[in-house]
C-alpha cells in the first residue's frame, strides 16, 4: 500500500503543484503576457487562462477514462504523468510579451490546455488507483490520500515561490527567477514516472479484466446506462471545486487587491488555509470510514452554507490581519471538511467498467464550469456588485445543488465495491 499511495500521490502532487504556481503568480502573470493598462483587466484575462485549462478537462476525462477502463488504470497514470510534467517545464521557457507580443499568451494558453488535458485523467486516476487497492473499511482514509497530495502539492508551490522571492528579491523574481518553480516541475515529473512505471496494476480492475467485464466502449456506457450517478457525482463535486479554487487561488490576489494586504501577506494566508484543509481532509474522510459519506458531507455542507456569509462579511478592506487570517482559515477547514470523503464517494458510486470514466467526466465537468472559472466569476462579482460578500452566494449556491444530490443518495461506505 505505501508504493500505491507514493505513487497516486507524486503525480497528482505534480498536477497540482503547477496549479499552485500559476494561481499564485496571477497578478504577476497579468503584468508579464498582457499588454499594460488596468491591473484589473490583466488579472482577470489571467484568470481567463487558468479558466482554459479547465475548459478541455473533461476531454481529458473522456481520453484518460477510455484508456484507464479499457487498458488499465497504471497505464492511464503513466501517461498522465508525462503530458503535465514536460508543459510545466515549458513555462518557465516562455517568452514575455514584451518579448514576443501576442505569441506569448497564445503560448501560456496552448500550454495551459495541455496541462488541463492531462489533470482530466491524473485525479481521476490516482483517487480510483489507491481506493481501489485499499481495504474496504478504510477507502474513505486511503482515498484521502489523492487530496493531501494536491494541498501538498499547493503548499510546495507556495513554499518554493516565497523562497524564491526571499532568495532572490521581488526585482530579480519579476524579472526571470519566476521560471524556476516552473522548471523544476520536469524533476518531480521524473520521480513520478519512474515509480509508476514500477507499480501493480489494481487488483480490482485485473479481477474484472479475468472475468471479461471490461468495457470496450466506457464513455458510452457511462452515458446511457449511469446518467443519474454522473450527475450526482457532478453535484457532489460542486461543493469541492469552486470554494476550493476560492480558498487556495483566488484569495491570494482577493486579499492585496480588495483587502490591501501584500502579495507576501496572501501568499502566508494561502500557506495556513492548505494547512487547515490539510488537517481537515484526512481527518473527515476517517470519520466517513465510521459513520458514512453522506452524513458527513451533509453536516459540512449545511455548515458551509450557515457560515459562509459570516465568514466573508469580515473580510472588507481595512480589517486586521489576524481577522482576514482566521475566516480564511475557517472557510477553508469547512471545504477540507466536506471534500475528505470525496474520492471515496465517486470510487463507490460507479462499477468497474465505467469507475474511471464516469467519475473522471463527472467531477471533471464540474471543475470546468464551477472550479476553473472560480477565480475569474469571483473577480467579476465584486467588480460588478462592489460588495465582497457577493463571494458568498457562489459558494451557498453550490450547497445547495450538493445537498440536493446528497439528499437522494444511497451510501455505500460500507460495502464493497461492484
Amino acid at each position: 500500500m505505501r508504493k500505491v499511495v507514493a505513487s497516486g500521490m507524486i503525480g497528482n502532487g505534480l498536477e497540482w503543484y503547477d496549479y499552485a504556481l500559476y494561481g499564485q503568480m496571477a497578478a504577476l502573470f497579468g503584468t508579464l503576457f498582457f499588454p499594460k493598462g488596468d491591473p484589473g483587466v490583466q488579472l482577470l484575462a489571467t484568470y481567463g487562462i487558468f479558466a482554459a485549462g479547465f475548459i478541455v478537462r473533461p476531454l481529458g476525462a473522456i481520453l484518460f477514462g477510455w484508456i484507464g477502463d479499457r487498458y488499465g488504470r497504471k497505464s492511464a497514470m503513466v501517461l498522465a504523468v508525462l503530458m503535465m510534467a514536460i508543459p510545466t517545464g515549458c513555462i518557465g521557457l516562455l517568452p514575455t510579451y514584451a518579448d514576443a507580443g501576442l505569441i506569448a499568451p497564445i503560448l501560456l494558453t496552448l500550454i495551459r490546455l495541455l496541462q488541463g488535458l492531462s489533470l482530466g485523467g491524473e485525479f481521476a486516476g490516482s483517487i480510483t488507483y489507491i481506493v481501489e487497492h485499499a481495504p474496504p473499511k478504510q477507502r474513505g482514509w486511503a482515498g484521502s490520500a489523492s487530496l493531501v497530495s494536491l494541498i501538498l502539492g499547493f503548499l510546495l508551490g507556495s513554499l518554493v515561490v516565497n523562497a524564491t522571492i526571499n532568495i532572490m528579491g521581488r526585482e530579480a523574481f519579476t524579472e526571470w527567477g519566476w521560471r524556476l518553480p516552473f522548471l523544476g516541475g520536469i524533476v518531480i515529473g521524473l520521480v513520478g514516472f519512474y515509480i509508476r512505471r514500477c507499480c501493480e496494476e489494481s487488483p480490482v480492475y485485473e479481477e474484472a479484466k479475468q472475468g471479461n467485464k471490461i468495457s470496450k466502449t466506457p464513455v458510452r456506457v457511462a452515458f446511457m446506462q449511469h446518467p443519474g450517478k454522473m450527475l450526482q457525482g457532478f453535484a457532489f463535486y460542486m461543493t469541492v471545486t469552486m470554494p476550493f479554487y476560492l480558498a487556495s487561488v483566488y484569495f491570494i490576489s482577493f486579499s492585496e487587491n480588495h483587502l490591501g494586504t501584500s502579495m507576501e501577506q496572501g501568499l502566508r494566508f494561502n500557506v495556513y488555509n492548505m494547512l487547515a484543509m490539510l488537517i481537515t481532509m484526512p481527518l473527515s474522510a476517517w470519520l466517513s470510514d465510521k459513520i458514512g459519506r453522506k452524513k458527513l458531507m451533509t453536516a459540512a455542507a449545511i455548515a458551509m452554507f450557515i457560515l459562509t456569509p459570516l465568514l466573508f462579511s469580515q473580510m472588507v478592506a481595512g480589517a486586521s490581519l489576524l481577522t482576514i487570517g482566521i475566516t480564511q482559515f475557517i472557510f477553508a477547514a469547512l471545504v477540507g471538511m466536506y471534500s475528505g470523503p470525496i474520492p471515496a464517494i465517486l470510487v463507490e458510486m460507479f462499477p468497474t467498467n465505467i469507475r474511471f470514466t464516469g467519475m473522471a467526466i463527472a467531477y471533471n465537468l464540474a471543475a470546468a464550469i464551477f472550479g476553473g472559472t472560480a477565480p475569474m466569476v469571483c473577480e467579476w462579482l465584486i467588480r460588478t456588485t462592489g460588495e465582497n460578500s457577493s463571494l458568498s452566494w457562489y459558494v451557498m449556491l453550490c450547497n445547495v445543488f450538493s445537498l440536493l444530490a446528497l439528499y437522494f443518495y444511497k451510501d455505500r461506505y460500507n460495502q464493497p465495491l461492484h
